[in-house]
């Protein structure tokens, strides 16, 4: 059995390689003493020592030796991002408070079966269940909405204010594929031309295929990224048999080999594998119809070659469009992450002092659970039901979703105030912070946190001093 962790030692293991994936120096990573580089202040700290800190960080056969025990407690007037927050704020103050997702008592009669059905959740960083099929909660104006966005998307020229205020809040899964097209700026907003550049950007992607996709190609820096992918892929989602098929594998291979050739300043990141899937899964549903779309019963292979070719094509250039706002998350030393990891911690460190002193206290650098929120867009914290859904609002940030991502996650910390609080030592936190219990949730929790991080944006985003580096 391991030894209960001593505070003043950093959560992360010391590695002596260098992350297969992200580009990084070749420099000898051990150090001294590592715990030192998590009490520096944030200006101080080197890219050696941002690196210790996330080298294990994607390493999943490592995860398990993490778990030492089984956690207890798992811009106009008026813009249509706020009115389109203004109306979720008034739909949800009606309802009763979140149900927060708590172990049912072993004398549950399905306790044994669910604990089963769970076993891969109790690893940190492995996704959570993902299931499409998991009754995500329907929207009360599913109708009016389907109508809206079909009159706007029928009209000769979209409205892109209006497709956005509306698509905030929600998109009507009958609805969603055709909106993310436009919302990714995929599509233009001339219909008479939509036909027409879609058939032109499909056959631009396939021409990028037998340009670029050469998995014999004697570039060692390509072989190299290559090889990467092909071990990170089949780590997706590992408990989806739909992920695990062969085809399935290589489409999601093409996408990140392409698209890290066309993205020399940052090449291929391990994470960014996880933000395919939300636009596969769109494209997918669309294609197999959205009534009765069970994920875990799909065969890539009974879709025609010319079908599968399309959701390939769409979700590589939605994919790279949807990556512009945050390219520097990816670039060398992964700067952005970095800069937004010291944005949250002064953030929360304004909204919630208690909390904040309560992390601090146990030794938690923000650095060592946020990495993965920053760098993934929370994709391993939800369901992949919520990660859609709250694309659906990222998708139709008027501003980018680049800023909202971090009220988002800030108020997704927030949302676990009182259990964190419960948990009095690092090992407790976290195994939580790691493996939050958001099994459970469904359409309504996001909604309620889009709007909670809305409000939180608005209180401070003009107020910078929180966001300012601690000198």
């Amino acid at each position: 059995m391991m030894e209960k962790p001593d505070n003043s030692k950093s959560f992360w293991k010391s590695s002596s390689r260098i992350v297969p994936g992200r580009p990084s120096p070749n420099v000898n990573l051990k150090m001294a003493n590592p715990t030192k580089s998590f009490g520096k202040k944030s200006g101080d700290s080197t890219f050696k020592d941002y690196q210790m800190s996330v080298s294990d960080a994607w390493d999943m056969g490592d995860d398990e030796c993490c778990i030492l025990e089984k956690s207890n407690s798992q811009q106009n007037s008026v813009s249509p991002t706020e009115a389109a927050s203004h109306d979720i704020s008034i739909a949800t103050a009606n309802n009763h408070a979140v149900v927060e997702c708590q172990e049912q008592p072993r004398s549950d009669p399905n306790y044994e079966n669910r604990c089963r059905n769970r076993r891969f959740d109790v690893y940190p960083g492995w996704p959570q269940l993902q299931k499409l099929s998991s009754t995500p909660e329907e929207y009360e104006d599913s109708q009016s909405k389907i109508s809206k966005l079909s009159a706007l998307i029928e009209s000769p020229f979209l409205n892109f204010a209006d497709l956005k205020q509306i698509s905030w809040s929600g998109i009507p899964k009958q609805m969603r594929a055709i909106t993310w097209r436009l919302l990714s700026k995929y599509l233009p907003p001339n219909g008479e031309r939509r036909n027409y550049v879609l058939q032109s950007k499909r056959q631009s992607y396939c021409e990028l295929r037998s340009k670029y996709f050469m998995v014999d190609s004697k570039d060692e820096s390509q072989q190299d990224t290559y090889r990467q992918i092909h071990i990170d892929v089949p780590r997706m989602n590992p408990h989806n048999m739909l992920f695990k098929q062969e085809l399935v594998q290589e489409m999601f291979e093409r996408i990140l080999f392409i698209w890290a050739i066309r993205h020399p300043a940052s090449g291929y990141v391990q994470g960014i594998n996880d933000l395919v899937t939300p636009f596969f899964i769109v494209f997918l549903q669309e294609a197999f119809g959205v009534n009765g779309f069970e994920l875990e019963k799909i065969q890539f292979k009974d879709l025609s070659e010319e079908v599968r070719h399309a959701i390939e094509a769409d979700s590589f250039w939605c994919l790279s469009n949807f990556l512009d706002c945050i390219q520097d998350n990816y670039i060398f030393a992964q700067l952005g992450i970095q800069e937004k990891v010291n944005q949250l911690k002064d953030l929360i460190h304004r909204i919630d002092g208690t909390l904040h002193r309560h992390l601090q206290d146990q030794g938690i650098d923000y650095l060592q659970f946020s990495f993965r929120w920053m760098n993934n867009l929370l994709t391993r914290e939800l369901p992949l039901h919520c990660t859609i859904r709250l694309w659906d609002t990222y998708l139709a940030e008027s501003d980018g979703f680049a800023q909202l991502h971090l009220y988002v996650c800030a108020a997704f910390l927030l949302h676990w105030r009182t259990q964190l609080l419960n948990q009095t030592d690092f090992q407790g936190l976290m195994i939580m912070l790691q493996n939050l219990p958001t099994y459970n949730w469904s359409d309504r929790q996001i909604n309620i946190l889009v709007a909670e991080a809305f409000r939180l944006k608005f209180t401070y985003a003009d107020t910078p001093k929180h966001l300012e580096g601690k000198s």
